[in-house]
């Protein structure tokens, strides 16, 4: 494999996990009270592309907490 692209590779996969984690932070202010474990739970999963994507779609499933916190 070239060096060329392999830095490209490692570069897209960084680029991908930082936008991973601050997508998992950014659903978890949302929708947990702990949001900065969700963004490092999301951002450790990036590194299995299938399983981040599962993470985020439970994340977006799951009711806000201002709608749960306004029904009750």
């Amino acid at each position: 494999m070239d060096y060329a692209l392999m830095k490209y590779v490692a570069g897209f996969f960084m680029v991908f996990m930082v936008s991973m984690g601050a997508l998992a932070y950014y659903l978890g202010c949302r929708k947990t009270n702990t949001p900065k474990l969700a963004g490092l739970v999301g951002l450790l999963l990036s590194v299995f592309p299938p399983l981040v994507l599962i993470y985020l779609a439970i994340l977006v499933l799951k009711k806000d907490l201002k709608e749960t916190a306004a029904l009750a």
